[in-house]
């Protein structure tokens, strides 16, 4: 009896629990405000069958599958990532070109970001979120002696930056190459870039960025109304206005789950980029934070699990746990600043939670990568003890 009831002690301390818990909690909180965002738009929709459950049903199977996936991806050990990871970034390459050919990508509200697969739409900058984390730890393990040399370490990471941002901007998805590049930079800083050309790097894409705003009218129109939405509440600040209006109603509790009046028609991609309005009219100023600090908590042990594979001295996993933080972390920042009016409005949706089968089958899989560093990490420490 004694060996079982060790086997049965030792379970929980095989993963991080908070990590795990912190991600269930986002995927299921996500569900339950989904269906509550899309109510009214699923029984209004032909498209969707005028059944109420329509988002829910499909978010169900996404998280499922994600799930599974997940687990498999769980099975696989970080060495056989690091092989696939060049692979992995030119088949996601493959994918944004593939986007872009006329009859082969689908457009939605004038941008081309999803491939048909009958069912459902698998959208490419999701899974290359995925896969720049991959590549770019590789990258960097692979460029660690040259770190200090712009040529050798920067300039081929920001050519390999510049082709995806390219064929991003073509779709345009303007929020994913933001991400991605973040994910790229942050990285190679880890990996031990030079704290001045680190600083030169981010003048420059704040620059860049900048020109990109002013070059394009649409862009522009956004940051515009941005500054101030009520200025034209009924056009460039429609979406921006109506979040305002939501985080207002909510005030401390919220109105009650199931309760928001926005989320009637009134703001639109309530399910997708602007959930985090309708946990805030319906849960109130205590639901965002309950949701900041959760995204808080697995940003943090994201790095920590970094840090424990820096003092075992296991480089490529210390990246690819610090590289999902950053992107778990920039991309819920940037949804929750959007939200709130804080950023300018981008397309991005809230990580784990929004609507979008391929947002969360990523999501999934790299929670799933983040608890195989960790479970690694772990049977390394206990083969010293023993």
């Amino acid at each position: 009896m004694l060996p079982v009831f060790d086997a049965r002690r030792r379970l929980p301390a095989e993963v991080d629990l908070t990590l795990l818990w912190s991600g269930l909690i986002l995927l299921l909180l996500g569900m339950v405000m989904v269906y509550s965002a899309s109510i009214a738009i699923a029984e209004a929709s032909r498209y969707a069958g005028n059944h109420p459950a329509y988002f829910l049903i499909r978010h169900g199977v996404f998280m499922t599958i994600g799930l599974i996936v997940g687990g498999l991806a769980f099975q696989v050990p970080l060495r056989t990532w690091q092989k696939m990871a060049p692979w992995l970034f030119v088949a996601g390459f493959a994918l944004l070109a593939l986007v872009l050919i006329p009859g082969v990508g689908r457009d939605v509200n004038g941008a081309r970001r999803w491939l048909s697969l009958g069912i459902a739409n698998l959208q490419p900058s999701e899974l290359m979120k995925l896969f720049a984390v991959l590549y770019a730890a590789d990258y960097t393990v692979r460029k660690m002696p040259h770190m200090l040399d712009l040529k050798k370490a920067f300039l081929p990471m920001a050519a390999a930056m510049v082709a995806v941002g390219v064929l991003l901007l073509k779709e345009p998805d303007f929020g994913a190459f933001v991400v991605i590049v973040s994910i790229a930079i942050g990285i190679l800083f880890l990996g031990g870039m030079r704290a001045r050309l680190f600083a030169i790097l981010i003048v420059v894409l704040m620059a860049a960025f900048a020109i990109l705003i002013v070059i394009s009218p649409y862009r522009r129109d956004r940051i515009f109304g941005f500054m101030d939405p009520w200025a034209d509440a009924f056009g460039s600040g429609y979406q921006l206005s109506h979040a305002l209006i939501a985080f207002g109603r909510g005030e401390l509790f919220g109105v009650g789950l199931g309760a928001s009046v926005e989320k009637l028609f009134y703001l639109p991609e309530a399910h997708t980029d602007f959930l985090l309005a309708v946990i805030a009219e319906e849960l109130g100023f205590v639901g965002v934070v309950a949701i900041v600090v959760l995204f808080g908590l697995l940003v943090q042990r994201a790095f920590v699990i970094g840090r424990q594979c820096v003092a075992l001295d296991r480089v490529y996993p210390a990246l690819v746990a610090q590289g999902v933080g950053i992107w778990i972390g920039v991309q819920g920042f940037i949804n929750m600043g959007v939200n709130m009016g804080m950023l300018p409005t981008k397309g991005l949706t809230l990580p784990l939670m929004s609507f979008g089968g391929s947002g969360i089958l990523a999501n999934c899989v790299a929670l799933a990568i983040l608890l195989r560093v960790d479970w690694e990490n772990r049977q390394l420490m206990r083969g010293a003890k023993l």
